[in-house]
């Protein structure tokens, strides 16, 4: 929000009044913002669906915004999947079915991630340098999650039983933790070999759900320019949806938590020459309220909901374990 206002601050011309974003533009974002929560939702739904694994719309939905949370107060997004994994086990799914939904819908964002940079350099193939640095982070974020997928391969290969080895020790994984990352390397075996038996039907509707929500996502920022009276003639569409895509994505290599201004600071490098000054500031900030705060909200009231139903849960758990020592004790 620092970076935000500073941007503003730096970029607004004195001479000109802030302009003001039409409600009806607003009513237009909003609807799109929640079109697009509603296509990651059904991306997550149907790729539990391919894989014969039942998962309510809301659950979904739930997962979704509360894996926003948790991606926008944690390092490179670190905290998103930990996130849909405790909200989705809170909800009553099996460790061994959320590990696999949630690899499978990874799986599913990467390739519509390719789907979508391939369409957008056939239909913007004269833009150039902002194809070139859209695809070049795009690419690094495929092989990001790629490189992950791998590595939880090849550590479910070789290290799901026995000791742990020398360079577990050297983390400090005594036995204790690593018997509980042995568990976890067993189920992403189990979900592995699941993914033979995927269901293709489901599978296709989820990589259109996840083409959907990114082409949606995409959409955001036209929209408040153009809103803003801004005309196609005086501010090409090609750089408005390019870059956003390098955003979202090479904002996953950024160390610090929500980007740590990354975004906002990239933003007007690559869109300053863009946007005219007067509508620069004031697109980021709908912009990134659209995109990312937004759901920052939904997510954090998810979490905090679902961390309240797994304390009460707790509590009654001890409850009951104490009513239980009481009446064995002899009277």
């Amino acid at each position: 929000m620092g970076a935000s206002l500073y941007i503003v601050f730096t970029s607004w011309p004195h001479q000109h009044a802030p302009p003001a974003l039409p409600l009806l533009a607003h009513a237009v974002l909003l609807g799109v913002a929640i079109l697009e929560l509603s296509a990651r939702a059904m991306k997550l739904k149907w790729s539990a669906s391919a894989l014969r694994v039942r998962l309510p719309f809301v659950t979904a939905a739930r997962a979704s915004v509360g894996g926003d949370f948790a991606a926008a107060i944690t390092p490179a997004r670190s905290g998103a999947e930990p996130a849909r994994f405790l909200i989705l086990s809170e909800a009553g799914m099996p460790s061994a079915d959320v590990i696999l939904v949630v690899f499978a819908e990874l799986f599913l964002e990467m390739l519509s991630l390719a789907v979508v940079a391939t369409v957008l350099g056939i239909v913007f193939k004269g833009s150039g340098a902002v194809l070139g640095g859209m695809i070049g982070l795009v690419g690094g974020y495929a092989v990001f999650v790629l490189g992950l997928g791998v590595v939880g391969v090849m550590l479910a290969r070789h290290n799901a039983i026995g000791p742990p080895p020398r360079w577990a020790a050297r983390l400090k994984l005594h036995a204790g933790r690593w018997r509980a990352v042995q568990r976890s390397l067993r189920q992403l075996q189990a979900g592995i070999a699941g993914l033979k038996h995927a269901r293709i039907q489901f599978a296709s509707l989820a990589l259109l759900s996840s083409v959907l929500h990114v082409m949606l996502r995409l959409a955001i920022l036209p929209i408040i320019v153009y809103a803003y009276g801004a005309t196609r003639s005086a501010v090409p569409m090609a750089p408005l949806v390019l870059w956003p895509l390098a955003l979202f994505y090479g904002s996953v290599v950024a160390p610090v938590p929500a980007g740590g201004g990354f975004i906002e600071v990239a933003f007007k490098a690559t869109l300053g020459g863009t946007i005219p000054g007067q509508l620069l500031g004031g697109a980021l900030i709908w912009w990134r309220f659209y995109t990312f705060y937004l759901f920052l909200i939904l997510g954090a009231l998810v979490a905090g909901n679902t961390v309240l139903r797994a304390v009460r849960g707790n509590d009654e758990g001890e409850d009951e374990a104490e009513n239980a020592v009481t009446a064995s004790e002899p009277a």
